[in-house]
């Protein structure tokens, strides 16, 4: 199967064109190539279809083999892999995954993709539509709401954008035991459907600082998705302006929540790092 390896942030996959490649099984396929030991290694993999609502479509699963809705970083790549392998001309280009619509505007440098500007949609705040499970069930959104996880009590803002957030506001999010963590935010009671967790310092009106503990994978250096909803969360909580520099570990994203339309535009890189055949 020939495959190629991108990544947004440093928020890798292992992108296959599945119009010319039939793939059995796709959970086992993609733990076995997600493993960073005995695989290609990636935070997942993302099959690249013809669309039916959209021009293309992103099926993307995390690295433990489980769909997920959506992703940011995934999706900008989607647009440079099928523009730059000449798949369309189009610019902008439609891209659905998990049925919802995205389009793309593509910033090029010599007839190749360099980073994409994706209109993201409005962001989702009813519990019910998350989905999360607020402390008062009269609660029309779930903002700076205490929630007892690990024997502490944190505060959180919860967000969808297509997928799960959780967004806690921290003085320092260089947490020593992440790893023993991040599980118990992500398959907290709290969420029914398990969460990204989301760790954010702000630095200023304009910028913010982001560690993400994203559900199916563990802590990844970018997550898009997690970018947006910390932003809407940032304004939500009146902790910053509508334009957003976020810097994650593996980079830098621009978020913007517009009033205008109320739809959460990201712009980011999007890099090909290499390609080449494995036997599945």
């Amino acid at each position: 199967m020939h495959f190629v390896k991108m990544e947004g942030c440093g928020n890798d996959y292992v992108y296959v064109d599945g119009s010319s490649e039939k793939v059995d099984n796709k959970p086992e396929i993609v733990r076995r190539l997600s493993d960073r030991h005995f695989g290609i290694g990636g935070d997942g993999v993302i099959f690249v279809n013809p669309g039916r609502e959209a021009e293309f479509e992103m099926e993307m699963y995390n690295a433990d083999g489980s769909r997920s809705e959506m992703c940011g970083n995934g999706i900008r790549c989607v647009a440079k892999f099928v523009y730059d392998r000449g798949l369309t001309r189009s610019n902008p280009v439609t891209i659905e995954s998990f049925g919802s619509v995205k389009t793309l505007e593509l910033h090029l440098k010599n007839d190749k993709v360099e980073s994409v500007t994706v209109n993201m949609g409005k962001p989702i705040l009813l519990p019910k539509d998350i989905p999360a499970v607020p402390a008062n069930a009269d609660d029309e959104m779930i903002v700076d709401q205490p929630m007892e996880i690990d024997g502490k009590v944190w505060n959180a803002t919860c967000v969808s954008m297509g997928n799960p957030h959780a967004v806690f506001f921290v003085e320092d999010n260089n947490f020593k035991d992440f790893e023993r963590m991040g599980p118990l935010f992500e398959h907290d009671s709290h969420f029914p459907k398990a969460v990204n967790a989301e760790f954010i310092k702000v630095i200023d009106d304009a910028h913010i600082d982001m560690r993400v503990w994203e559900r199916g994978t563990g802590e990844t250096l970018a997550c898009g998705t997690g970018a947006c909803a910390s932003v809407v969360a940032c304004i939500l909580n009146g902790k910053t302006g509508r334009k957003v520099e976020v810097t994650l570990r593996g980079g830098k994203l621009d978020i913007e929540w517009r009033e205008s339309d109320g739809c959460v535009y990201m712009t980011g890189p999007a890099t090909t790092v290499f390609e080449g055949d494995v036997e599945i």
